[in-house]
């Protein structure tokens, strides 16, 4: 069954987890497997995934699980995959700072989120 990825910029842990059925201690050791799969962490120190890193996810998952092929066979095969490819710096620049921008814009509804449940704790234990 495909699996159909959510329009967005950055992916918690939990989400890709979810997504790609890889649970998210496996997901962390994939990170130190492969050099392909790089999130991004914000300032609380929280793995922030693109879209290019869930797709290589379950890329990894399929030969992994699917055609049976080692982890050091899956990094070959994906060493050959990425060699084809051409990457424009200027484009990733400018990629970057859209992507931080989701980051900023994300942390700030985090903690906005955060305050509301302080401000009910604090309501609470004041009754």
């Amino acid at each position: 069954m495909p699996v159909t990825i959510p329009d967005k910029l950055y992916f918690k842990i939990g989400e890709v987890a979810h997504l790609t059925g890889v649970r998210p201690h496996v997901l962390r050791y994939w990170e130190s497997m492969f050099n392909i799969i790089r999130p991004v962490k914000s300032k609380t120190n929280q793995r922030m995934y693109r879209r290019k890193d869930v797709e290589t996810v379950l890329m990894i998952k399929n030969m992994l699980y699917n055609e049976k092929y080692t982890i050091a066979g899956a990094r070959r095969k994906l060493k050959q995959n990425a060699g084809g490819e051409t990457r424009n710096k200027q484009l990733d620049l400018n990629l970057g700072r859209k992507e931080a921008q989701a980051v900023i814009e994300e942390a700030v509804r985090d903690l906005e989120s955060m305050l509301q449940e302080v401000e009910k704790l604090e309501d609470s234990s004041t009754v």
